[in-house]
């Protein structure tokens, strides 16, 4: 563990175990295929379903894997810490947002077909309801959680988070197979065919990934889930208020 200076709130980080089996990691990493899958493609209308249930059966294997509370990123002596840190990321990405969607130049960026139809009820419900409770939950506490503590055990915290945030990269693959779909500058690359779905997916894989780093180094200097929650939430909740913003713009113009 690793209490104290420079972590004075009483983060605590895994150290490495070398006994430890390879199983609970592939039992979860099986698990995470399989709600990918059903999440998004065989049975998406339960999507809550798969991912609270997702939530705590990964937490169950990490802790009969001998994960600690604090290795696991949710220690209540961290929750103050975590909690600031969450909010100054919803206040920082909502500045940048605000900013982006105003000027032409990134405007477009905000644009999604499928945003831009959803009716008020339903925009707040994915934003406030779907979203947090669905996604964000359950990406942080599997891939910055239960994920990122038994790796960390295993082959150390460098390695801990280069693995997740590549696993959370190729997590997005499914969700973006029709992001081409939904953005008009992305569709209008290389005038269709194929290529606009690849870099549609690749940009997806490599954005995200670059984003599950930063959520780890928040969780890491935080020591708690609410920091990367607080960061995840902005960037895909804001998103949804301000694709809605650009697409009633474009019908004004």
């Amino acid at each position: 563990m690793n209490d104290g200076w420079p972590f004075p709130w009483g983060v605590q980080l895994p150290t490495i175990d070398p006994g430890l089996s390879f199983w609970p990691v592939a039992a979860v990493l099986v698990l995470l295929l399989m709600i990918n899958v059903a999440a998004n493609k065989a049975l998406p209308s339960y999507y809550l379903f798969w991912t609270l249930g997702g939530s705590l059966i990964v937490l169950v294997i990490a802790i009969l894997d001998g994960a600690t509370w604090g290795e696991l990123g949710l220690s209540p002596s961290t929750w103050l810490a975590g909690f600031i840190w969450g909010m100054i990321s919803i206040l920082v990405i909502f500045t940048i947002y605000a900013v982006g969607s105003t000027w032409r130049k990134t405007r477009d960026a905000f644009h999604d077909q499928n945003i831009a139809g959803l009716s008020l009820p339903r925009l707040f419900w994915n934003a406030l309801v779907e979203l947090p409770f669905g996604t964000v939950i359950f990406e942080e506490v599997a891939f910055r959680g239960a994920l990122w503590a038994m790796l960390a055990r295993r082959y150390g915290v460098l390695w801990a988070t280069i693995i997740s945030s590549l696993l959370f990269g190729l997590w997005h693959i499914l969700p973006s197979l029709d992001l081409h779909q939904r953005n008009e500058r992305l569709g209008s690359m290389g005038n269709g065919g194929f290529l606009p779905r690849l870099i549609a997916i690749g940009g997806s894989v490599l954005t995200t990934a670059i984003g599950g780093l930063v959520f780890s180094l928040m969780r890491i200097g935080s020591g708690s889930l609410l920091a990367p929650m607080g960061f995840h939430w902005a960037t895909n909740g804001w998103g949804y208020l301000f694709a809605r913003r650009v697409a009633r713009k474009k019908r004004l113009e």
